[in-house]
């Protein structure tokens, strides 16, 4: 008999959700078989089986949250079977500061010895307070950064419990729902690019008069990135505060925010600036699918250069779309109108896009992001 652990996911999580199990207890199963999907906060992972054996217990429900390292299942190997081994890891998650095909590294400068753990203010409280000590905490911001989750994940679930929860009035009628998936991760994401990002926007429109009618609005904001890339690189790039450095990328890897009902999910797609107008409209299409089926894969959501927003096809015209570290930039577009210009002094209805750019000013110059602007202005402007 053998029990087998969740193993390390390979993306620097302590714990994932239960999503489905494909075996059940009396269950013979053969060595790579997959046994179940887990769901982290970075994509669904199939885990499969370690050895050849026949199930005897199964350690978790669907919906249950698991740590890595917590008993998951229990075999009756069969003869000659060795036992699993624990520690496999399944995937790879390389860190934010890692070498990305196609990106120039400026030269790193020495980060100076900090006398205690980089924390959030609300983070160091909370250690205080729970006796947490924070040099023993490894951090999930950017940059090794501690945040809330990181300390109440050290304290351990008695330390939740210390925390009051929320408790409206009875006659409120409220509904609970706890955070799962992309709808925490989103929390997560968000919380730290809150508490790492120095963010600005920036607001104009493209007149898009001179478009056919039918033109695929998703397509042509891509291309436009691609060519603002061009004319601008530093938007479209990575920042490593821990090393005070930015990566830039010749590549173009756009993260598209997908609206689903369990929260944002961001998947990316890859080298923009190579695609047609068919080709990008068909990645599109295939992304958004998979995105709302839960079927894309952790590969296919990492590592964006750059990401788009297009909120437009919703509701709203401006906004301040979240730069989402470790990317320096997102453009939002908004959904575009009429609106009465002044042209050669008389007034012309003119369809427009509103356009909001968010950067990074740690990093990203007010001159940069508004160059960047300029030029996918300009090539959203062209008749094709």
């Amino acid at each position: 008999m053998t029990v087998f652990k969740l193993p390390d996911l390979g993306e620097g999580l302590s714990e994932a959700e239960v999503l489905r199990w494909h075996v059940q207890v009396g269950d013979r199963v053969e060595v790579d078989a997959p046994m179940l999907a887990v769901e982290t906060a970075k994509a669904v992972v199939e885990v499969p089986s370690p050895v050849a054996g026949t199930i005897t217990a199964l350690h978790a429900q669907p919906g249950d949250r698991i740590e890595i390292g917590a008993a998951l299942v229990e075999f009756a190997l069969e003869a000659g079977t060795e036992a699993a081994d624990s520690g496999t890891v399944v995937g790879y998650m390389p860190a934010a500061a890692d070498d990305y095909p196609g990106s120039e590294a400026l030269p790193a400068v020495s980060p100076v010895t900090a006398p205690r753990a980089r924390a959030v203010p609300a983070a160091r409280a909370l250690a205080r307070s729970l006796g947490v000590n924070l040099a023993a905490v490894s951090g999930s911001g950017q940059g090794g950064l501690i945040t809330i989750e990181d300390v109440l994940a050290r304290a351990g679930p008695s330390a939740r419990g210390g925390v009051a929860a929320l408790q409206p009035p009875a006659d409120f009628g409220a509904q609970v729902q706890e955070l799962r998936g992309p709808r925490r991760a989103m929390a997560q994401s968000m919380t730290s690019a809150r508490d790492s990002v120095a963010a600005c926007t920036v607001f104009d429109d493209a007149d898009l008069h001179r478009w056919r009618p039918g033109a695929d609005y998703s397509a042509r904001v891509l291309r436009a990135i691609a060519v603002a890339v061009r004319a601008e690189p530093g938007l479209n790039a990575w920042y490593d505060a821990t090393h005070e450095r930015r990566l830039l990328f010749t590549r173009v890897d756009v993260g598209l925010a997908v609206d689903t009902p369990d929260g944002l999910i961001v998947p990316v797609i890859r080298r923009v600036e190579t695609l047609s107008a068919s080709q990008l409209r068909a990645e599109l299409d295939r992304l958004k699918r998979a995105a709302r089926d839960r079927s894309l894969s952790s590969e296919e959501m990492r590592h964006s250069t750059f990401v788009l927003s297009n909120f437009g096809t919703l509701a709203g015209r401006y906004a301040t779309p979240v730069v989402l570290p470790p990317t320096v930039a997102i453009l939002g577009t908004g959904r575009a109108r009429q609106d009465v210009l002044a042209v050669d002094g008389q007034p012309q209805p003119r369809w427009r896009m509103p356009l909001s750019l968010s950067f990074d000013h740690r990093v990203v110059t007010g001159g940069e992001a508004v160059r960047f602007l300029g030029a996918l202005i300009g090539d959203l402007e062209l008749p094709e």
